[in-house]
């Protein structure tokens, strides 16, 4: 059995089905660890939705900033809806089993035995993995709630930008959205810079890549995420960036878990947008 973690997929259909096809990926036997945003900006999210949903125990999602999007449409959250490429999904038969599937899908995945965690966008300097985790399950808890449609008209903005316990409410619960599906930049004390979003070297005086803050917590887990396309595939320091800009002409990125040692495996992506920055 083999384990892979995949990149921002964005819509990219035939991009996901040649990786396939490069990994030999045998549903029966191998697992694959998906970095969230599956949908939105590429021509098929449709298509990729349902493939991945299929795939059943085999795959395991997390959420990304572009799925919530898709959720905050699905329950008329306007914000944005001129930038999303979401229509199919929202008009197709199969929509609600879709996206009752996808609130369902996790924030966090750590798996102790390959002594991995999985997370879209990153954990802020301040969480330790633990607290990371209980942060997600309150989030997760949200979305597969009764009251998640509530959450998801309220789920946009920049602020609270730095973590608090004393946090209540939808403050609490964007700021844990935004750590776990947003992050970029931040200050030394976590304070997130969401706005933010080119390469290293880029920022702003005073801030840091979430994965560099001295004495981040998480410093000594080993972390795989996406999000962040400007970045490419990085890795350095028990951290693996695997989002390497499908979209936007990059490539799509394999990382190998299992067995060790990690390995990417890439294949380049003809690109359906100009290059950007989120």
């Amino acid at each position: 059995m083999t384990t892979y973690a995949i990149g921002d997929i964005q819509g990219c259909h035939a991009e996901l089905e040649r990786l396939l096809e490069r990994l030999a990926f045998d549903p029966a036997q191998d697992r694959l660890w998906f970095a969230g945003d599956l949908v939105n900006r590429g021509p098929k999210s449709l298509a990729v939705l349902r493939l991945v949903r299929a795939l059943g125990d085999s795959a395991i999602v997390v959420l990304g900033n572009h799925d919530l999007h898709l959720l905050a449409l699905a329950v008329g959250n306007p914000k944005h809806s001129k930038k999303s490429t979401l229509g199919a999904i929202l008009r197709a038969l199969d929509r609600d089993e879709l996206l009752d599937w996808l609130r369902h899908r996790p924030l966090l995945h750590h798996d102790p035995r390959l002594r991995l965690t999985l997370v879209h966008a990153g954990v802020p300097p301040q969480w330790d993995l633990a607290e990371a985790q209980e942060r997600a399950r309150e989030l997760e808890d949200t979305l597969r709630s009764d009251d998640y449609p509530e959450f998801m008209q309220a789920v946009y903005g920049n602020e609270p930008a730095r973590w608090s316990p004393d946090l209540t409410g939808i403050e609490r619960l964007r700021f844990i959205t935004n750590a776990l599906t947003r992050i970029r930049f931040c200050a030394a004390d976590g304070t997130l810079a969401l706005e933010e979003k080119g390469e290293i070297g880029s920022q702003s005086p005073g801030l840091w890549p979430w994965f560099e803050v001295p004495g981040r917590r998480t410093r000594h887990d080993r972390l795989v995420f996406g999000h962040w396309s400007t970045l490419g595939y990085w890795s350095h320091d028990n951290v693996w960036a695997i989002d390497s800009g499908c979209v936007w002409g990059g490539a799509l990125t394999a990382l190998r878990l299992d067995p060790e040692p990690l390995e990417p495996i890439q294949i380049p992506c003809p690109g359906y947008l100009k290059p950007g920055l989120d």
